[in-house]
């Protein structure tokens, strides 16, 4: 079982006050951002800020990632070569990444450390079965505000419009076995609106979301994470299962639903997940 990633902070890598309350709160992962959050202006500073506390500071069990600038840019190639094997960083997230082809050219400046891609348009979306294939790929994430920009698509609190490039990403990643985070919501005071995303996101496949403020990590740490009653069935579904087997039996009964080796895989999946979740606490 993968470490978990309910919970997925962005935090401004040009913000002092910000680094250094990341390190105390209850997120799985963090990206430490040097794209979209940093002005031009910031950028050489935030990289040398960043750089030293990744050094200095403990962020605990956290994952550490680091969002790149593109290598179009002025800064892509400078924050690659601070972060290509510096310890406190534990992959590099590249910024829309529309084929495998920009990962190349990344992994042959990161020749050690996993990559993450930002799934965020139209194109990507397309490819997202090849770039999910790349070998020196962990995770992908979802950036859904440039998305929907590109799409030219309307706000609605169902998605709809995103279905598509979301669906083929979570595909994509299960396919080959990656990490998919979906993308974030804007409205950071709507915690009900919120709420709805994540069960969205969870129900459509996601492993996490990714966050624009520490007060959207309760509700994402909880939907992400399996609850007290799925736990219990899962349990009550494998020892069914089992004790079936035991009498020469292909299935069980639980709650009058059929259970199979298939349902069997899931719970112990589940309770996989819940144990790694509870491993973070300790």
């Amino acid at each position: 079982m993968s470490r978990p990633v309910r919970s997925v902070l962005y935090i401004p890598a040009s913000k002092e006050r910000a680094l250094e309350k990341a390190r105390d709160l209850a997120t799985d992962a963090i990206i430490f951002d040097l794209e979209d959050a940093v002005t031009p202006e910031e950028k050489d500073r935030a990289r040398d800020l960043l750089a030293a506390e990744l050094t200095d500071q403990d962020f605990g069990a956290r994952l550490r990632i680091v969002r790149v600038n593109g290598l179009d840019t002025a800064w892509g190639a400078a924050d690659l070569a601070a972060f290509a094997a510096h310890p406190g960083a534990d992959a590099v997230l590249v910024p829309k990444v529309n084929g495998p082809d920009g990962l190349d050219a990344v992994a042959a400046l990161v020749p050690a450390k996993p990559l993450w891609a930002m799934l965020e348009t139209a194109q990507g979306c397309l490819n997202a079965a090849a770039i999910a294939a790349h070998p020196r790929l962990e995770g992908m994430v979802m950036g859904t505000n440039d998305l929907a920009k590109e799409l030219g698509a309307r706000f609605r609190a169902d998605r709809l419009p995103l279905m598509a490039g979301l669906g083929a990403c979570v595909l994509a990643a299960r396919a080959s076995g990656k990490v998919v985070v979906d993308g974030v919501f804007n409205a950071f005071k709507d915690e009900a609106g919120l709420r709805a995303e994540c069960e969205q996101g969870r129900d459509l496949g996601f492993d996490g979301k990714t966050l624009i403020h520490p007060a959207q990590l309760a509700i994402a740490n909880e939907v992400f994470a399996p609850s007290d009653e799925e736990v219990t069935l899962a349990r009550r579904m494998i020892e069914a299962y089992r004790e079936a087997r035991a009498k020469g039996q292909g299935v069980a009964v639980v709650d009058g639903r059929i259970v199979e080796n298939m349902h069997v895989e899931t719970a112990a999946t589940l309770l996989a997940r819940a144990e790694a979740i509870a491993a973070l606490a300790v």
